[in-house]
């Protein structure tokens, strides 16, 4: 069956795996829409993301949805009610992958700024976050237990995380291209993960080893499924699906199926259903299960020629541990109202009233809706609220309301409180604060001086544990440093390497020869180090680039002016005075070596026959001529500023003249 699911490209999709007849799809026109596999109008329709949408994933019971996009938001949206639940705000880039826990109200997150996330979506907060990975995370699954968090990444590596103790467990290894799926076994300490590399490999979370490697020589695994009584494994190739097992390593059988690069796989009622999309479109197929080989000795392709056939091991026997799960028994079809009463309820705010006023589900088709999300026998689909999962990481702490609010905001700035400033209550209207000092209220200068002794806007004591002791009233360097580390482990990484070029780099400076530093510098002068340097927009690194050519007026090149002068446009306009020190000289010396060579030749008559060197010439000097235009606009307004910066500006009005 085909559909056209959006006006617009679509972007992700994925399966309801408890009824197998739920679809939900994402757009490149930021919705996400609502289907039955089985009929092809709309149910509903999702909007509030304002760029496309880039994850999906709906939790057990098919009540929830959670979408990420492409700027880093993820919004939950409650499907029986019909309305948004929560706005997640803290990643940096692209929301790759996202998974539901399977018993508390927890949404992970993996993106493409290499970081997870865990979110509890009653207090809208981000509970922990998980560093390890090195390029995007693809795929996230939650064990069927709840304590562990299994994440797939580009770098070619599997990753096993203990949720309680917020760590890592162990890294797989073994994929030699990156790793777009991974699944658990429902019931045994068993995981299985799909690669680009043509390979499914299995693992054992016991013995943290692998059990088993399949290679194919069809296309890279795009999606996997384990039988729900866990005999075999589903594998989604383009346009086939092989059903394998693992001890012995075997393929019991091949199923051409048409679907092209499939998405996502459920099963529902013995029938696996298959979905994948190109461009605005749709599919869905459906493969018998009961006519396809999932045991047995006869195997399509055997991978080990060395080791005899072994049967199977038969169903309801574990050559593993199993999975301890809670008890999700309930007696009383009242989860519902439970979930949503007083206490677990968010309170007002103007963003809540933002979210809810940008974020609408719009039900396009009532009877289907109402069968499917509001049938009449309902029954006790939430496990009951006391079932924890686990207790939060020791490194983060629950919050207030109030206060998640403002760290998924933060930019991901995590700065971990000592453990003695923090008081566990169950009513977070009633929590104490968490910082023992009320914070201060900081102006910040419209101009940030040059030359100054403390960061602008931050406290140094902001970051230091309370003193114990009332007659010791300094910390040891060794103490504050070490409460100030926590946590940052990266940054430091990254603030030591940068000190130990630094150090580099004065030990050749210090030597006062001219030469000796332009040949330690000259490798960033390349025309692909420049624009390398433009790309990472970050004012900082092109004010080091220009502290560096200034030293040397020779250095200059047109191409080079044509690429720095936007540059030097925002660095007038800074709050920074250094950054505006630099762009003026920059732009001094710009306008002492080319602004004549520029005029020149934009009055010169045109050259007769073709050119092409002059050509390019010419097309540099008007780009340049263009943006100096813009910049004198800048030069002119902050001319009668007093001051240095004034006398700056007011010689660069005069050298600019002779645009006006």
């Amino acid at each position: 069956e085909e559909i056209t699911a959006h006006s617009s490209n679509v972007s992700s999709l994925v399966l309801g795996k408890s009824s197998g007849r739920l679809l939900a799809t994402g757009g490149d026109d930021c919705r996400v829409n609502i289907w039955s596999v089985n009929k092809p109008n709309c149910i509903m329709s999702l909007t509030g993301h304002t760029t496309p949408i880039e994850s999906l994933q709906i939790n057990t019971n098919e009540e929830l949805i959670v979408a990420g996009s492409q700027s880093g938001s993820i919004r939950v949206w409650d499907l029986e009610a019909a309305k948004i639940l929560r706005t997640l705000l803290g990643h940096k880039a692209n929301i790759c992958s996202l998974d539901f826990h399977p018993f508390g109200s927890f949404v992970a997150s993996g993106s493409l700024d290499t970081n997870i996330k865990l979110w509890d979506v009653r207090r809208k907060g981000c509970v922990f976050r998980y560093k390890g990975h090195t390029e995007a995370v693809r795929c996230l699954r939650f064990s069927p237990d709840g304590k562990w968090l299994a994440s797939a990444a580009d770098d070619h590596t599997v990753k096993l995380w203990d949720l309680a103790a917020g760590k890592i467990m162990f890294e797989f290894t073994g994929h030699t291209g990156p790793v777009n799926v991974v699944e658990f076994h429902p019931n045994e300490y068993l995981l299985a993960s799909g690669s680009s590399d043509r390979t499914v490999r299995f693992w054992d979370l016991e013995k943290f080893q692998v059990v088993s490697c399949i290679e194919e020589e069809a296309t890279p695994v795009r999606c996997v499924l384990f039988n729900p009584d866990g005999c075999c494994l589903y594998s989604g190739f383009q346009d086939s699906l092989r059903v394998y097992g693992w001890e012995p390593e075997r393929c019991f059988d091949v199923v051409l199926v048409n679907w092209g690069k499939v998405a996502d796989l459920s099963i529902c009622n013995n029938q696996l259903i298959g979905v994948s999309f190109a461009q605005s479109t749709v599919s869905s197929f459906v493969v018998d299960l009961s006519r396809v080989t999932k045991s047995g000795s006869v195997a399509h392709g055997l991978i080990r020629d060395d080791e005899p056939l072994v049967p199977p091991t038969p169903t309801g026997s574990s050559l593993r541990r199993i999975y301890d799960r809670p008890s999700t028994s309930c007696s009383k079809p009242q989860s519902r109202v439970k979930h949503n009463s007083e206490s677990e309820r968010r309170s007002p705010s103007s963003e809540d009233d933002r979210d809810e006023k940008e974020s609408k589900a719009e039900i396009q088709n009532p009877e289907d809706y109402k069968e499917i999300f509001q049938p009449k026998n309902a029954i006790c689909r939430t496990p009951p609220r006391n079932n924890e999962p686990f207790p939060a990481p020791p490194e983060d702490e629950p919050v207030t309301a109030k206060e998640a609010v403002k760290s998924s905001q933060a930019a991901d700035v995590q700065t971990p409180l000592p453990k003695q400033e923090l008081v566990r209550t169950p009513d977070p209207v009633q929590r104490p604060p968490i910082a023992s000092s009320t914070p201060l209220t900081r102006t910040e200068p419209s101009v940030i001086p040059a030359a100054r002794n403390e960061p602008i806007g931050l406290k140094a004591s902001d970051f230091l544990p309370a003193v114990k002791n009332q007659n010791q009233t300094e910390l040891v360097d060794e103490e504050a440093m070490s409460q100030i580390r926590k946590g940052h482990e990266t940054m430091c990484v990254v603030l030591t390497s940068r000190h130990k070029n630094l150090d580099t780099v004065r030990a050749v400076w210090s030597t006062g020869d001219i030469k000796a530093r332009i040949r330690l510098f000259l490798p960033l002068l390349s025309q692909n180090s420049v624009d390398s340097a433009v790309a990472i927009n970050d004012l900082s690194v092109v004010v080091d680039l220009l502290n560096i050519v200034n030293q040397k007026a020779s250095l200059w090149k047109l191409d080079l002016c044509t690429i720095v002068l936007p540059q030097i446009e925002k660095l007038l306009q800074s709050k920074y005075e250094s950054y505006v020190q630099t762009g003026c000289a920059s732009l001094k010396l710009i306008l002492q070596r080319f602004l004549p060579l520029i005029t020149d030749i934009l009055a010169a008559p045109p050259s007769v026959g073709v050119d092409i060197t002059r050509e390019e010439r010419l097309h540099k000097c008007k780009l340049c001529y263009k943006q100096l235009k813009n910049i004198s606009n800048i030069v002119k307004n902050k001319s009668g500023l007093s001051g240095r910066h004034g006398s700056a500006f007011r010689e660069l009005h005069l050298l600019m003249a002779v645009l006006e």
